[in-house]
């Protein structure tokens, strides 16, 4: 890597549930990622078939 590439930031799962599908939990991960950016967290969503699943992830 040259020194003018920025390096990604590594991503560190702290926790994860799985609960059953809910058509608006997205909305509430977006709402979580804008307001808990600057605390350097990152929320993630993923849906197989009826289970869902939230990943909190710290930069």
């Amino acid at each position: 890597m040259s020194d003018g590439e920025k390096r990604e930031p590594k991503l560190e799962l702290i926790a994860h549930k799985s609960f059953s599908y809910y058509s608006d939990m997205y909305k509430v991960v977006d709402f979580l990622n804008k307001t808990l950016k600057d605390k350097k967290l990152i929320f993630g969503l993923t849906k197989d078939k009826d289970k869902m699943t939230i990943n909190i992830y710290e930069t």
